[in-house]
C-alpha cells in the first residue's frame, strides 16, 4: 500500500470564515498542517479521491479555490523546499489506526 501514496501539498483560498474552519477540520484527517490553509498529505488514490470529495462538499464552488499539487511517490520523492522560520519535514508514514 506505501508504494501506491503520494506526497501532496494541500492550500486553499476560502471567501467564507465559516467554511474555512468547516475545510480546516476536514484537512486535519487527511495531512499534516503546514501554514494557515496549507497542509501536507501522505494518500494514496482512493483517499485523495475521499478529500477531493470531502472538500467538494464544504467549499462554495464559485467562491472558493483548494489547490492540490501531487509531488509524486511518497516513498521516493525529495522534496527541495527552501524554508524560512520554521523547519520543513515531508510528512512520514504512521499507521492509522481506525
Amino acid at each position: 500500500m506505501a508504494a501506491d501514496e503520494h506526497l501532496f501539498i494541500v492550500a486553499y483560498d476560502i471567501a467564507s470564515q465559516k467554511r474555512w474552519r468547516r475545510l480546516f477540520r476536514v484537512m486535519h484527517g487527511y495531512g499534516a498542517w503546514l501554514q494557515l490553509s496549507v497542509f501536507q498529505c501522505r494518500m494514496s488514490r482512493r483517499r485523495l479521491a475521499e478529500l477531493k470529495t470531502a472538500c467538494a462538499e464544504v467549499i462554495n464552488h464559485d467562491q472558493d479555490h483548494v489547490l492540490i499539487l501531487d509531488l509524486g511517490p511518497a516513498d521516493t520523492v525529495k522534496p527541495r523546499v527552501e524554508s524560512l522560520g520554521k523547519s520543513f519535514e515531508p510528512v512520514a508514514r504512521e499507521p492509522i489506526i481506525v
